[in-house]
């Protein structure tokens, strides 16, 4: 669970009810988490608004961002080791079982966030992301899409909150060079491309006049859609101009300071204790012990096993030479499956996605026994960031349903989606997927606690397990291609074992990765090269998807071998979707439970 998860956890979890203690103990757990909560709701006031919660009490919340500065980084250094010791306070043998994953799911993460925080001292909190500012981390990558997709504007006082946020904006991004200096001074500059790839976006967000920028548009279409009078465009135009803009100017003069200074060496053992940190980001993301070289032969054995299933498939339609690789990147290629590089072949794209929900969500019952309230709505990904976005991704609904699950898709290039991919990104990024899961997770009878964690390869592993999910449902039924697109998706994450592993632990180069991951999935160069530079920044994230499917896979296999006629697919989903997301060494504990209990 990342920092910002758990912040948000926390910023939920403050306004949770009290729930009745089964024990003693557990009395006391639920007040050192309400004393966890309150300290990390007053860090971080994004994270009330992106629950919701920044109304009433919370209110003061929407005006303010989160602070990126050194000092705001020690203190979250120093609140974390606090916490950690306060929670071994409590003596979880005196827990009941229900809390146990609660008490788990925290000191996961906070002993892994205390012990990186006290051995790397750059990047941000914990071990994953070592550069401040690249092409996917920063507050000018953030906070335009945060101010146009999170902070409502419904009345004078949203807008004016909006303003004031936006000036804060200048103020975050002076914090992020405070941190970028410091960070250069123990040796941490990120490769030349990945600034080169950062430049051109900040370029893009300062290249429109002040009054034509997003951050002015987005404020004044919304307020007059609303019929909020004012003069919000001038307001937001002066303050683009006198605060956002020089900010930015500061932040684009440092990366092309630094240009000079960089290499093009791609993995994070090149960083100060860079080894020790890739392997914690591995443990950060998997929520496993595995190594890199054990990640990485998972890897090629599991790409190996996919290979030949999309060799039967390729066979079938004809495509008989050359490697698999080779045949799917020629279907990328093939033009009788590509969308027309038009808005609005792109706008028909999202109806088709839409058409895709709208026909499995009925569905669902055959497979899970509870299914999510929440509606889920698909859009593009913003311009001024598709660059350097990944291909698509899934923000959670609101707790109070004032905004439903978003589903991204980055429609850059029409050809990296040809419509024989749709299906599976779909049931990746929506249902069953992310925005199953995770709605499910907010509607369960859970504490707060429990309703807002996020586990990478909980999460992400679930999103990819889902894929085969649906295709055991018969979405695929009569669609070959289609279901080629779902072994395609998971050879590529196979992949991405390979290749994360290769760039950070055995010092690859990012033109040898981005040719291996063509090679074993057949993806297009330029989605390839956008994602290993993604792999650059976030060492070991992508890694979470295919170790979190594997063990879903294994775990169920495990239920279902030793159950046999009793095992029921849907009360397995139910038994491990309800109970919230939990690291897998978590997930163990409760499958073996729920078998033995079946079996009672």
């Amino acid at each position: 669970m990342d920092r910002r998860a758990f912040l948000a956890t926390a910023a939920a979890a403050a306004l949770a009810p009290a729930a009745h203690a089964a024990t003693p103990e557990d009395a006391r757990l639920r007040a050192v988490f309400d004393r966890f909560f309150e300290d990390n709701l007053a860090d971080s006031p994004e994270a009330v608004t992106r629950l919701g919660l920044d109304k009433g009490p919370r209110a003061a919340a929407k005006s303010k961002l989160d602070s990126a500065s050194l000092e705001n980084l020690a203190q979250s250094k120093a609140r974390t080791v606090r916490h950690l010791a306060e929670l071994k306070t409590i003596d979880r043998s005196k827990l009941s079982p229900s809390e146990q994953p609660n008490y788990d799911a925290v000191l996961f993460t906070l002993e892994g966030d205390a012990a990186a925080g006290k051995r790397y001292a750059y990047g941000m909190e914990g071990a994953g992301q070592p550069y401040v500012l690249s092409q996917l981390t920063g507050a000018y990558q953030d906070i335009p899409d945060f101010l146009g997709s999170q902070h409502a504007i419904e009345t004078r006082a949203d807008c004016d909150a909006y303003l004031a946020r936006l000036a804060a904006f200048g103020t975050v991004m002076d914090e992020e060079v405070a941190r970028v200096r410091h960070d250069v001074g123990l040796g941490v500059i990120p490769p030349a491309f990945i600034l080169e790839r950062a430049l051109q976006q900040m370029q893009g967000l300062r290249s429109s006049a002040p009054a034509a920028s997003p951050l002015t548009t987005q404020l004044t279409s919304r307020a007059q859609a609303k019929g909020v009078a004012g003069d919000w465009g001038a307001q937001a135009e002066k303050i683009v101009a006198s605060d956002v803009y020089p900010a930015l100017d500061r932040q684009i003069a440092l990366l092309q300071s630094l240009q000079p200074r960089a290499n093009r060496d791609a993995g994070v053992w090149k960083l100060p204790d860079g080894e020790a940190y890739y392997r914690d980001a591995l443990r950060n993301f998997t929520t496993t012990t595995l190594t890199p070289k054990e990640v990485h032969q998972m890897g090629l054995e599991t790409a190996k096993e996919l290979g030949a299933r999309a060799e039967t498939i390729l066979r079938g339609q004809g495509m008989t030479k050359g490697t698999v690789g080779e045949r799917i990147a020629a279907l990328f290629k093939d033009t009788r499956y590509h969308y027309a590089n038009t808005d609005e072949a792109k706008e028909k794209l999202i109806a088709d996605l839409n058409a895709i929900v709208a026909e499995i969500r009925p569905r669902l019952p055959s497979m899970f026994g509870t299914v999510p309230k929440a509606n889920v709505e698909i859009r593009r990904v913003p311009k001024f960031i598709e660059a350097g976005a990944p291909g698509g991704y899934y923000n959670r609904p609101a707790l109070d349903g004032s905004r439903p699950g978003i589903y991204w898709i980055n429609l850059r290039d029409s050809a990296e989606n040809p419509s024989w991919t749709l299906k599976t990104l779909t049931y990746h990024e929506a249902v069953p997927g992310h925005h199953l899961q995770r709605s499910l997770q907010q509607e369960a009878d859970l504490p707060m606690l429990r309703k807002m964690a996020g586990f990478p390869a909980f999460a992400e592993g679930w999103a990819l397990y889902s894929e085969q999910v649906a295709l055991e449902m018969g979405e695929y039924k009569d669609d070959p291609l289609g279901e080629l697109g779902q072994i395609q998706a998971s050879l590529f994450r196979a992949a991405r074992l390979v290749v994360d592993t290769g760039l950070h632990s055995m010092r690859w180069s990012r033109e040898k990765a981005i040719e291996t991951m063509s090679s074993i999935d057949g993806s297009p160069t330029s989605s390839a090269t956008t994602e290993i530079e993604r792999y650059c920044i976030r060492p070991g994230q992508a890694c979470a998807y295919m170790v979190g499917k594997l063990t879903w896979l294994r775990l169920r296999a495990k239920a279902q071998a030793e159950l046999g006629p009793r095992f029921d697919i849907r009360k397995y989903h139910d038994a491990v979707l309800l109970g919230g997301a939990m690291p897998l060494t978590v997930v163990e504990g409760v499958v073996d439970r729920w078998i033995a209990a079946q079996k009672a």
